[in-house]
């Protein structure tokens, strides 16, 4: 019998077999790092996404990025972001991600809701798909920040920890929202649900930030590390983002500066 987990692996699997092979087979000297460690037998052709976003293509590409060769750009793919959630039937935290790097940088992303509105009743448009490029902006969604004066810290509902949540007590919250997914949190960011994303821990992947990286970064927000230092996303990086992750949309350094050093001692990058 299947459990949950089966069905979140296979469910993993096939996604990121389709993104990776689609993306593979259009540009074939790209490095593309997934959460999964995928066969490398052949991926059947119902697979392979070959079409393309003719709204994306209209807009113009960024001057510093039109000499870019396709061997220095890394993608990182998480098939299946908020998987715990979407074992239990959370299905708005999930999302699937696909993040785009260029030295070491991350400038372009993908945030994927597969099952969003999913709630809203039988006519209802399910799923959307949220985009954004440095020097670009970003786009599917409605940007919108936090009430003003309101410290409302979106963080993990799956892993807490005594660090995790000495943290978040120092920051002296309105509020406190606990879901799943990176790609989930930081929508609520740029959607004005919650006005900081903080996890004092280990355990994010660079496939988790990548996409809502340069997303965030296109409407002008912020995320690093609970100590404050950039992401860096080349091939040779390691996968583990181990200090944790600080996000904002607005007011960054308010809450940076709120970090006890505790915690930051805590967290070895």
């Amino acid at each position: 019998q299947a459990g949950p987990n089966d069905l979140q692996t296979k469910a993993d699997r096939l996604v990121q077999m389709s993104i990776c092979a689609s993306l593979a087979r259009k540009f074939p000297k790209v490095t593309i790092i997934g959460e999964e460690e995928l066969p490398t037998e052949d991926v059947t052709e119902d697979l392979i996404e070959d079409g393309h976003c003719e709204e994306i293509l209209k807009k113009p590409c960024p001057a510093q990025y039109t000499g870019i060769k396709e061997e220095e750009l890394v993608i990182w793919v998480d098939p299946l972001d908020g998987t715990k959630e979407y074992t239990e039937g959370l299905l708005d935290h999930v999302t699937v991600l696909i993040g785009i790097a260029y030295g070491g940088k991350a400038i372009a992303g993908v945030i994927n809701q597969p099952y969003y509105n999913y709630e809203a009743g039988a006519n209802a448009v399910l799923g959307r798909t949220i985009w954004g490029v440095l020097g670009v902006g970003a786009f599917g969604f409605q940007l919108t920040e936090a009430p003003a004066g309101k410290h409302i810290v979106i963080t993990t509902r799956s892993h807490s920890s005594a660090l995790v949540n000495e943290c978040i007590t120092a920051l002296k919250p309105d509020h406190i929202i606990r879901v799943g997914g990176a790609g989930n949190k930081i929508i609520q960011l740029i959607e004005g649900k919650a006005s900081a994303y903080v996890f004092a821990s280990p355990g994010c992947k660079k496939w988790d930030t990548c996409a809502p990286e340069a997303i965030l970064h296109a409407v002008g927000g912020k995320i690093t590390d609970i100590r404050g230092n950039s992401f860096q996303y080349n091939k040779e990086v390691k996968h583990m983002n181990s200090a944790g992750v600080l996000a904002a949309l607005r007011n960054y350094d308010y809450y940076a500066s709120r970090i006890p050093n505790t915690v930051k001692e805590s967290l070895v990058p």
